[in-house]
């Protein structure tokens, strides 16, 4: 008696695939802009002598640079377990 997987019993890759992208856009959209007003204020802020207002911008930039990182590597890594499902 042998016992196989039923590989078409999983729909929806391709539609997992697309949300995937889809979120990744938006998340890579909201890191620019939140990278990019970060920056500013923490210029102005750094320019006035506003070292709190400089200190938070400042974590503003880390924290967008990392949600940009983590959402690029969220879906690498998605994709990577789609394919290796898809060799089981």
């Amino acid at each position: 008696m042998d016992v196989f997987p039923d590989f078409d019993g999983l729909g929806g890759i391709s539609d997992l695939r697309q949300v995937a992208g889809a979120l990744l856009t938006f998340v890579l959209i909201v890191a620019v802009l939140m990278l990019i007003v970060s920056a500013v204020i923490w210029a102005v802020a750094a320019a006035n002598g506003n070292y709190a207002a400089s200190g938070k911008a400042r974590t503003g930039v880390l924290v967008a640079l990392g949600a940009a990182a983590l959402a690029g590597g969220g879906v690498a890594w998605l994709n990577w377990l789609i394919n290796l499902g898809r060799q089981l």
